[in-house]
């Protein structure tokens, strides 16, 4: 239970970690009370207690909204009459309308509390993941307005509830941005459970959103994908199997203007970055969870913070971009013949082809990388760290989503015909995604675990600060300090030759991984999706059960590539 000494002449709400050299004063901090453990007799076992009930109790607040909200939408999927789209989304205006109210009051009054924010998680909000928050929020702003745009043109054949929630909506994305962006690293020391429970009724409304959003774009797809059986099929046939689609459809379709078309092209190219965001927001509240009532030794705090520095690096930057460009070409053929009345099968050769030769490559580049990681030796960094444990929960379960639909790909292909080229080609494909996902997860789980590079000059100069009074005591030997410096920086640079390539070799590595996962990335989020198009799972699982699959494992997948791409970043920076 080590603190920081804050300053009296100073009682800031931003106060930053002390030097070690500083003795805790334990009257700053904010023990944690809980009226089930207020007869411990030791301060810091009833802090712990009461940091554990919070925890639960917070916990299962948000649990039970997820459930109610669950039962909601599993109800407007299964009995759409009884309970609609619109009361779904009043139950989820609601607890935006409850988040936001929260939201605005933990920044101006809980954060702005004498001795609030007595230490800041430097893990926490790195500036890829602040990054991403703001990218994806204005994605989605821009759909919510694409939204608005499109029912105000159908203003005839829909409710007003249709304009309201995508108004609160931006509202609340706006402010939930601004919240993680400013407030990502606190750890607060006040108001620990009304705070937790804040959190968790956050993350609790982004999962259903996200969850929301996943089933919508379930519909969606269902939608042209039945249109696209009609016009090539009977239309009568094809009715029947979805006749609450197809009347939906009838009631209200878009006329025919260039605004009505710009607006429903806009809503579905822009729909897959509201599941990033609501993704992404999760995982920064959850360490933001965490982090309440944390205290932070001097110990977590690096010295040097490393900086990104694309010298170094020539053969990964130039393979990855040649992987970027080969994949967007594909991409565009692909999105040519895909948006047309039936993909050819030299499109889905073409595509499946371009994963076969990419995806080996990634896993030998992710093995030769963690063989690198064995020979280097650096020490494991074995400190607690929420916001890395939490990277490597949803490294592990994102990639789950994408090796389940493999597996379902596999039993069907082998299960009918596996020596049919486009057969063979998809079979291969989903095998090699699996050992990419593993070899890369190693890789990268691997990497983050390991203590970052710094030079001596570097791990020299804060010491150099902090002990000043000490080193000008002891100026009359630096004759001999001199001398033994000498020694071990002739020593040292004989070790930095040795390890140079390594640290090179990592650096090229993490690159050409972050280029291609920004491409495989871009393919399924932008609209290729030949797991969809290339009937031969849906044929034989069903149409139902194939969507319910791919619907549950895509959003996943492009989250995972996503993640990887910030974990080879930091991998990058501190080789």
């Amino acid at each position: 239970m080590s603190g920081n000494k804050v300053s009296r002449q100073r009682p800031c709400h931003r106060c930053k970690s002390r030097s070690s050299s500083d003795s805790p004063d334990t009257s700053t901090i904010h023990y944690e009370k809980f009226w089930l453990y207020r007869h411990c007799s030791s301060l810091q076992q009833r802090d712990r207690q009461a940091q554990k009930a919070g925890q639960l109790f917070s916990g299962l607040l948000a649990l039970n909204v997820v459930f109610l909200g669950s039962a909601f939408i599993s109800s407007m999927i299964f009995n759409h009459v009884a309970i609609a789209l619109a009361d779904v989304w009043i139950l989820l205006s609601i607890l935006k309308v409850v988040c936001l109210c929260w939201i605005t009051y933990y920044v101006l009054g809980t954060s702005r509390q004498p001795h609030a924010v007595l230490y800041r998680d430097s893990h926490a909000g790195p500036i890829w993941i602040r990054g991403s928050v703001l990218l994806f929020g204005s994605f989605s702003i821009l759909l919510n307005v694409f939204q608005i745009g499109y029912s105000a043109i159908l203003i005839h054949c829909k409710s007003k509830v249709d304009i309201v929630f995508p108004s609160i909506e931006i509202i609340f994305i706006c402010t939930q941005a601004f919240f993680l962006c400013h407030h990502s690293k606190d750890c607060i020391q006040v108001q620990h459970n009304f705070t937790r429970c804040g959190l968790m009724l956050t993350i609790a409304t982004n999962l259903l959103l996200w969850l929301l959003a996943v089933t919508n774009d379930t519909i969606h797809m269902e939608v042209q994908s039945q249109l696209q059986e009609v016009e090539q099929r009977f239309a009568g046939k094809a009715s029947l199997s979805h006749p609450y689609l197809c009347n939906e459809t009838a009631l209200c379709t878009c006329p025919n203007t260039t605004v009505c078309k710009v607006f429903q092209k806009g809503y579905i190219l822009l729909y897959p970055f509201n599941t990033e965001y609501c993704l992404i927001c999760c995982s920064m509240l959850y360490v933001m969870w965490k982090n309440v009532g944390r205290r932070i030794s001097h110990h977590h705090t690096p010295p040097v913070k490393p900086s990104f520095k694309i010298h170094g690096a020539v053969f990964g930057p130039l393979l990855g971009t040649t992987a970027v460009i080969v994949g967007i070409c594909v991409f565009m053929l692909y999105q040519i013949q895909a948006t047309g009345s039936a993909p050819s099968r030299q499109v889905f050769v073409m595509y499946y082809s371009y994963y076969i030769v990419l995806l080996p490559l990634m896993s030998v580049a992710a093995v030769i990388g963690t063989i690198i990681h064995a020979l280097e030796k650096r020490e494991l960094d074995t400190l607690k760290n929420p916001t890395r444990s939490l990277d490597v929960i949803l490294l592990m379960g994102a990639a789950l989503g994408q090796i389940a639909m493999c597996y379902f790909s596999i039993v069907a292909i082998v299960a009918t015909d596996p020596r049919d080229l486009l057969n063979s080609l998809i079979l291969s494909y989903a095998i090699l995604l699996i050992l990419q996902n593993i070899t890369q997860n190693v890789f990268i789980i691997d990497g983050l675990h390991r203590q970052p590079f710094i030079s001596p000059g570097k791990e020299e100069d804060p010491k150099e600060e902090q002990n000043q009074e000490a080193y000008d005591q002891r100026r009359v030997s630096m004759l001999e300090l001199g001398q033994e410096i000498r020694k071990a920086s002739r020593s040292y640079m004989q070790s930095f030759s040795h390890l140079s390539w390594k640290r090179r070799a990592l650096r090229e590595i993490s690159f050409f991984l972050v280029l291609c996962n920004i491409i495989l990335w871009i393919m399924p989020t932008f609209g290729a999706h030949p797991a969809f198009e290339n009937g031969l799972e849906k044929s034989f699982y069903g149409y139902s059960t194939w969507f319910a699959i791919v619907n549950f494992g895509l959003p996943l997948s492009v989250f995972y590539r996503m993640h990887s791409v910030g974990g080879l970043l930091e991998i990058f920076i501190t080789a």
